[in-house]
């Protein structure tokens, strides 16, 4: 299980299969293929097989650089009972 750490789009794969649970709950890993759902994601993991890919987003562009951010938003909108 290696970590993919940006988004990007496959250009090269030998059975990829992903597990994409950290972004969508969903337990089954993903088969990714150059015809078929070549789009790789920042946060989740290297199952089986091998790939390469070219980097479309890093950081906070990346599809979990986006969800911490609105979930860090969340957070800042409540009231720490301070009147902040």
């Amino acid at each position: 299980g290696d970590l993919l750490p940006a988004d990007g789009v496959l250009i090269q794969g030998n059975d990829l299969k992903i597990d994409e649970s950290a972004l969508t709950g969903e337990s089954d890993h993903v088969r990714k293929s150059l015809d078929k759902d070549p789009l790789l994601l920042s946060g989740t993991h290297v199952m089986e097989g091998s790939g390469r890919m070219v980097v479309t987003a890093v950081g906070g562009n990346s599809q979990s650089g986006i969800i911490f951010a609105l979930l860090g938003a969340a957070g800042d909108d409540e009231d720490d009972g301070r009147g902040r």
